[in-house]
């Protein structure tokens, strides 16, 4: 069942995007989402042909969009001979199935298509047992639509079919699974977290942010190792654990799942065990794509999605905003009096506004070109030494920079 809602990604399928435009939000928010819905589609082996954008005061409660938008759609689908509508916006059981009936194609959400990503970018057995759960939990209220073809046709006594029988049997099948995973998740976080006491007293330090910010190639380059690293929405799913050594000061570096907006709430419960490497980490590295148009807002996401996770735990944050080498922006006319937006503020005003927003705790480097790499590793060594130096008071000879007239 699962497989059914799984993107082709042998026959690279042509999809259709279809957003809304709301008094929540704008046309210009709805487009910078179906950007993202777009990159998302093109990960999971998609090739998105088609924008279709709606202004309404909310969703419709039936199919989403309005009755002459889907006949609109519906048109172009069948003109087209395009098999994958794709939604920005969850859409619920009912919703699908009205929308399933008129277009008579395969419907994705947001949330499903994310969940395809996952399903293929998941390369553990930890991680392909977090996205199974993920998955089962999101089919579970779904299930009705899936069994279309055992629906009664007419009612009366006698007439009765085994559809709803199979429903609950499927329902019974799924919930056994989902309590099996669970559990198989409560063994593994039992497993990870036993590891995490075995790694000692050293450092943790986590590399954090929104998908496809650079966290991977960072991690190379600090570690010398070959983490995955891709120009693609989740390249990485599985954390990675390397120990790093910066002027004999040794720590743990951890690279961990990117965020994104709309994230579905399930997944980061399932991903709960991933997840606590964030929350137990000393030091939080935020990596920001800088040269991304609204890199502030995606800030404010994985900022909110960390509340969410370590809760109101207070930890050392480093900001490190990445692809300086890629950052544009076109100067202002003089006379030009309007205020100022992102595309006409230079990198230097931002890193002015952002050391003294974070104290100094932040850097502007490109990983790709290497640029900054060395104050990087001054800023974390410098951070990684205070808690070192807290947990070891007598053992601070080794981890402190000496000049050599000192030393002779």
């Amino acid at each position: 069942m699962i497989e059914d809602h799984i993107i082709n990604k042998e026959s690279n399928e042509q999809a259709v995007l279809v957003g809304l435009v709301t008094q929540q939000q704008s046309e210009a928010k709805c487009n910078e989402y179906l950007d993202e819905l777009a990159f998302l589609a093109d990960t999971a082996g998609a090739e998105p042909v088609k924008r279709f954008i709606q202004k309404l005061e909310y969703p419709n409660p039936r199919t989403y969009v309005g009755k002459g938008k889907l006949e609109e759609i519906k048109r172009y689908v069948e003109d087209h001979e395009v098999g994958l509508v794709i939604f920005d916006d969850d859409l619920s059981p009912k919703q699908v199935l009205n929308i399933e009936r008129e277009l008579q194609v395969k419907i994705l959400d947001r949330t499903s298509l994310i969940l395809d990503i996952f399903a293929k970018r998941a390369q553990t057995a930890t991680a392909r047992t977090q996205v199974e759960l993920a998955q089962y939990q999101y089919l579970l209220p779904r299930l009705t639509r899936m069994w279309t073809h055992l629906e009664r046709q007419r009612g009366g006594i006698g007439m009765r079919g085994p559809g709803e029988t199979q429903i609950e049997t499927d329902r019974r099948i799924i919930l056994d699974k989902i309590s099996r995973l669970k559990e198989e998740l409560r063994h593994i976080d039992r497993q990870k977290s036993i590891q995490r006491k075995n790694r000692g007293k050293l450092t943790r330090v986590a590399l954090v942010g929104y998908t496809n910010v650079g966290k991977s190639t960072i991690m190379n380059l600090l570690s010398k190792s070959d983490v995955f690293a891709e120009n693609k929405l989740f390249a990485t799913l599985d954390t990675t654990v390397r120990k790093v050594t910066i002027d004999n000061l040794p720590f743990l570096l951890t690279d961990t799942v990117g965020f994104i907006r709309k994230l579905p709430t399930h997944l980061v419960d399932s991903f709960k065990s991933t997840l606590d490497e964030v929350r137990e980490a000393d030091i939080l590295v935020h990596v920001v794509d800088v040269s991304h148009p609204q890199f502030e807002e995606q800030i404010e996401v994985v900022d909110k999605t960390l509340r969410d996770i370590c809760g109101k735990q207070e930890k050392p944050v480093i900001m490190v905003f990445n692809k300086i080498d890629a950052f544009t922006y076109t100067p202002k006319d003089p006379d030009d009096l309007t205020p100022s937006t992102r595309e006409n503020i230079p990198l230097e005003d931002f890193e002015r506004r952002w050391k003294a927003k974070t104290d100094g705790n932040c850097v502007f480097i490109s990983a790709k070109e290497r640029i900054n790499i060395d104050a990087l590793k001054q800023l974390l060594y410098e951070k990684a030494k205070q808690i070192h130096a807290e947990r070891f008071p007598y053992n601070d000879f080794l981890y402190r920079k000496y000049d050599e007239d000192e030393l002779l």
